[in-house]
Formats: structure tokens, C-alpha cells, sequence
């Protein structure tokens, strides 16, 4: 039973995990040392790791430590189970390295496309060696929309909406075909020639904006919402074998 925190820009996620199964899930605007004491004291927890993106919030993590003694701060020193082939690895986002864990872990010895849509849209190649090649960063939905909404003097923000025309007959619809036509083009664009590249690749979808991609797609692809989370725990678990045994 492992803790698992990850802390971005707005939100601090924390989970449970057994092997697989998230047993918790729970978001928090400003984590608390009470919010810890209160899942510790429900799950017993033996083992926690936390990765930051955002401000940590110290307090809630002294508790963590204070009641979890193996707990793991993720760095870009932590020994992973993967051979990061990336030139600037003190640049690269620990989100990204972490999905690239969980993929890898579910689907050990493949080619692996995966595709983590959220504020951005990231992309991330792990070979059937298990080399952490990199990947590629692209604007996600809402920022384009917001993005086209800024840089503009009329035209309005839009939101995303699950069906949208090829060709729109006003301002709102044409901002919505240019979007979302646009973003699901360079999805599976980039599939195909990461298919092209890679033989028998598998493709792993996760992230908010996920169940967007996952009716838009033809290819054959995998939807988990979780693997942030399970990528954390997999990095956790990998370090607890070699420093507790």
C-alpha cells in the first residue's frame, strides 16, 4: 500500500495504490498536514513518494515523513526503470518521465507511443528496450482556444464540445473546426509516423482531455486515466527494492 502525491501548478493530487488499483483519489487546492494525517490513518500506508511541479507544501509533507518513513521525493536524480536517453534531463518534466514509467511497466518490452493530453499535449517514445527516447510538446485544447482568444482583437473564446464540423458557418463553429479538426489531425498524425518509425507500437492515452482523443481516433490505443499515478508508484516501488532490501 503506497501514497502517492503529485503536486502541480493548481492542484495537489493524492492516491493510494496496491499494485495496480488505485484504492483513493482526491484532489486538494493547498494540501494540509490533517489531509495526510486522515489518509494515512484510513490506508496505512507503508511506502509514499511525491513529485512537484508546483510550490510543495512543506507542512503536509514534513507529516508524510514524519508518519511514512521511506518516502521519496521524485528528482531528476532518482534512479527510474527505464534508460533515459534524453539530452537535457534536468529540463525534462518529471510528468512526462512518470507516464513514460507507467506505460512501460504495463506494457513491458513493446514500442510505445504516450500521449498525456492536458494543458499541453505531450508526447513520449519508450523503445521495447527500454530506452526514454523523448518526444514532442504541443498546446493543448483549451489553449488554443484561449490562446486565438488573446492574440485576437474579435474573435471569442470558445469552448471544446464533443462533435464539430469540418466546415463552420459562423465565428464560433469555424474556431471549433480549425481547433479541434486541427488537434486530432496532429494526434494521429503523429501516430502514423511514430508507427512508421517504430514497428508493432502501442499507443497509451491519458490525460484530461483524454476521453476527447479516445472516440476521435481510429488507431487501436489504450486509455488510462491513472498512469501518472502509477507511474509514480512503479518509480517508488523500483527504488524500495533496492534500498530496503
Amino acid at each position: 500500500m503506497n501514497l502517492i502525491i503529485d503536486i502541480g501548478n493548481t492542484l495537489t493530487k493524492v492516491s493510494v495504490v496496491n499494485g495496480q488499483q488505485v484504492l483513493f483519489f482526491s484532489r486538494y487546492e493547498r494540501l494540509q498536514p490533517s489531509d495526510v494525517e486522515n489518509v494515512v490513518a484510513q490506508f496505512k500506508p507503508q511506502k509514499a513518494i511525491y513529485s512537484a511541479v508546483g510550490a510543495i507544501p512543506t507542512e503536509a509533507i514534513g507529516m508524510m515523513k514524519q508518519l511514512i518513513p521511506y518516502t521519496l521525493e521524485l528528482t531528476h536524480n532518482t534512479p527510474i526503470p527505464l534508460i533515459n536517453c534524453y539530452e537535457s534531463k534536468v529540463t525534462l518534466g518529471l510528468d512526462r518521465l512518470a507516464v513514460a514509467v507507467g506505460a512501460s511497466w504495463l506494457y513491458p518490452n513493446t514500442n510505445l507511443l504516450v500521449i498525456d493530453s492536458g494543458t499541453a499535449i505531450t508526447y513520449e517514445l519508450v523503445t521495447s528496450k527500454g530506452e526514454y527516447l523523448g518526444g514532442a510538446i504541443s498546446p493543448g485544447i483549451n489553449m488554443r482556444f484561449a490562446a486565438l482568444n488573446h492574440f485576437t482583437q474579435r474573435l471569442p473564446k470558445v469552448s471544446v464540445t464533443s462533435t464539430f464540423p469540418l466546415v463552420g458557418t459562423n465565428t464560433q463553429s469555424c474556431i471549433q473546426s480549425g481547433v479541434l479538426n486541427g488537434i486530432v489531425n496532429e494526434v494521429i498524425g503523429y501516430i502514423l509516423e511514430s508507427e512508421r518509425k517504430f514497428p508493432n507500437l502501442e499507443t497509451v492515452l491519458t490525460g484530461g482531455d483524454a476521453n476527447f482523443f479516445e472516440t476521435k481516433l481510429k488507431n487501436n490505443i489504450f486509455v488510462i486515466p491513472n498512469l501518472l499515478t502509477l507511474g509514480l508508484n512503479r518509480i517508488l516501488e523500483f527504488n524500495a527494492k533496492e534500498n530496503l532490501a
